[in-house]
């Protein structure tokens, strides 16, 4: 029986842009769109969210927890290059018209979230939609390895 001096909710203890992410991804996946977080589609960039839709179709979605951290992200343009679609993913307090209107627009919470904006379709090229998918499903495999191998030895193989 739990602590009830103990908090049970392990959304507790996430930082805010995980907890977007969560939603987003429960939301995504009801669109038959599946989700790693944290994803590097080059060196040198790390996109928050990056979904992958049942044509191929990728999608890149930047969570921001407030405008300090909208404001300070000065590398959201290099991931237009890297995605099909591109979206911002954000709280119900969150000032949206901070936002770039030529962007995709999520509003979002730690359970769920809405597409309020479509954001405008830029197609990859073939092959760097073919490498982008194969870092994906790598990216995908290695978490759950590190997953299933971290509980055995307690390491952790985060990409």
């Amino acid at each position: 029986m739990d602590d009830p001096a103990t908090p049970t909710d392990p959304l507790v203890d996430r930082p805010p842009g995980m907890r977007l992410a969560r939603g987003v991804s429960r939301h995504l996946l009801g669109h038959d769109f599946v989700t790693v977080e944290e994803m590097r589609p080059c060196p040198g960039l790390r996109v928050d969210l990056m979904a992958l839709g049942p044509r191929g179709e990728i999608w890149v979605i930047e969570c921001k927890s407030s405008r300090a951290d909208f404001t300070s992200d000065r590398k959201w343009h290099g991931y237009l290059e890297w995605c099909d679609r591109f979206f911002w993913a954000v709280g119900p307090e969150f000032p949206t018209e901070l936002l770039p209107v030529e962007t995709g627009l999520i509003l979002a919470d730690d359970y769920g979230a809405e597409i309020l904006r479509m954001g405008p379709e830029a197609r990859l090229a073939p092959a760097r939609r073919k490498a982008l998918v194969h870092r994906f499903a790598r990216h995908a495999a290695l978490r759950l390895h590190g997953l299933r191998h971290s509980r055995l030895s307690g390491v952790s193989s985060t990409p």
